[in-house]
């Protein structure tokens, strides 16, 4: 019994001592060619070796015999999976792959399918590629690209028309600046969506029609004697003339101005005869504001103060 307990713990050192030889081979070989697969696979057989041989051993020689036939068992096939794990990394790339053939076809769907989800199209195909060039499935790689195309043209045009619409609001608040720029950002992001088109063109139209529509109206509260009417629109045109364009509207600037100055002073003076201090004290400051440099402003300055005492007095 002794001599076969002895021979027993002889040849399980031997078939652990092999596996570390093969297990540091494996290290040693990836660690040459730079294959960290290899060296990773030769450390985890030497941690495996090192981890069960002593208890092995151990257990082999407390038991001496009884458990013979089921540690060598247990030996082979420590033996065998360290084998198998270097023979199959021994295997080339393309020996690899195509053993894994279905399995990796499987990972790459299911990645190209995550792709698509998250919008990140120009990975997407990417992995159809790969598909289709190396593993061959050229058909499938086919409808997952028609698959790509139309849900990418679907979620662009979904993003034009979004951006698109936000021009045009700002259009509509007549926010000519932040427009201009929005009409370049969209050209920038989709230059292949046939609606981006003409977009610059589209803002400088709407600025053009309304500067137009505020000329018109401008003349229009003019011609009525509207003052009131056409000293507002006249403050706003003068954002979209230009210096040569301002010259054809003098003439009818200075009339609009010259009736709006008399119908305030005009004003003015009425409410201080009327002694309807607070009226006369907005009037007042209204004169010195929008007409600065004129003798009438000049006249308020003199007794506007008292005007807004009196003003102040009757307010508490």
């Amino acid at each position: 019994m002794a001599k076969q307990g002895g021979s027993g713990a002889a040849w399980a050192t031997w078939v652990y001592a092999m596996s570390a030889v093969i297990a540091i081979a494996l290290s040693v070989v990836g660690a040459v060619e730079q294959n960290w697969a290899v060296v990773s696979l030769g450390v985890f057989g030497l941690v495996l070796v090192g981890a069960s041989a002593p208890l092995t051993l151990a257990s082999w020689a407390r038991q001496g015999d009884r458990n013979t036939a089921m540690l060598r068992e247990e030996i082979r096939r420590l033996g065998e999976s360290i084998r198998h794990m270097a023979q199959e990394q021994a295997l080339s790339d393309d020996a690899r792959r195509v053993l894994n053939r279905a399995r990796e076809r499987e990972l790459l769907c299911k990645a190209i399918e995550e792709d698509m989800g998250n919008e990140d199209w120009d990975a997407a195909i990417v992995l159809v590629r790969e598909l289709a060039e190396s593993f061959g499935y050229r058909a499938e790689a086919e409808a997952f690209r028609e698959r790509i195309d139309s849900a990418r043209f679907e979620t662009m045009e979904r993003r034009v028309g979004a951006a698109i619409k936000h021009l045009d609001q700002l259009l509509i608040e007549r926010l000519w600046r932040d427009a201009e720029a929005e009409a370049a950002r969209i050209a920038r992001l989709y230059p292949d969506s046939p609606r981006v088109e003409g977009l610059r063109h589209r803002v400088h139209t709407a600025r053009e029609q309304y500067k137009k529509d505020l000329e018109r109206r401008f003349l229009h509260a003019a011609k009525s004697e509207s003052v009131e009417e056409a000293m507002d629109l006249l403050e706003e045109l003068d954002a979209y003339l230009t210096e040569h364009e301002a010259k054809h509207y003098q003439e009818v600037a200075r009339g609009v101005i010259g009736k709006a100055r008399d119908n305030l002073g005009a004003a003015f003076k009425l409410a201080v005869h009327d002694r309807r201090w607070r009226e006369a004290a907005e009037l007042g400051t209204r004169i010195i504001d929008q007409f600065p440099n004129t003798r009438m402003a000049e006249e308020v300055r003199s007794v506007i103060d008292g005007i807004r005492q009196k003003a102040a007095t009757i307010a508490i």
